[in-house]
């Protein structure tokens, strides 16, 4: 007689079959509650970390870049507010642990920012007088009309 108990509304013998690993790009579903409403959000990046392999307190840490910044989110692989782990891309790395990838995304951006850097010190371009003329003189005939239409 199979007399199981569900504590859980996971599938967790689903969940421990999921293969991804640290250097796999992965889209996790997060179900969120707003105003009594459940809707589901994405959260697509890179697996920087997996921890406690398949048992009950399994997590997996995910990063990814969101408008210039860094967005680390934990994840427990179990949780319930987990609606689906689609693996996006494979990678092979040679470590586990992704830890490294922090640092080296920060290098890499202030290596954009001096090379901006460079941009904002050039000189000002120079406006010829007649250019300048000409542009102010459209301004008021601009002005004007919308005078003359009040």
């Amino acid at each position: 007689m199979n007399t199981a108990i569900k504590l859980t509304p996971v599938n967790i013998e689903e969940r421990k079959k999921l293969n991804f690993k640290a250097g796999d790009t992965v889209r996790v579903s997060v179900r969120i509650q707003e105003k009594g409403k459940t809707r589901l959000q994405a959260f697509e990046g890179l697996v920087i970390a997996r921890k406690h392999g398949t048992e009950t307190g399994a997590t997996f840490t995910v990063r990814k870049i969101s408008n210039g910044v860094g967005v680390e989110r934990i994840f427990p692989l179990f949780s319930p507010n987990i609606d689906s782990v689609e693996v996006v891309k494979k990678s092979k790395t040679r470590r586990n642990k992704l830890y490294f990838l922090r640092e080296k995304t920060a290098k890499e951006i202030r290596r954009k920012l001096r090379s901006f850097a460079g941009f904002f010190t050039e000189k000002p371009l120079e406006i010829k007088q007649e250019e300048m003329q000409d542009e102010v003189v459209e301004e008021t005939t601009s002005s004007e009309t919308s005078e003359e239409a009040k």
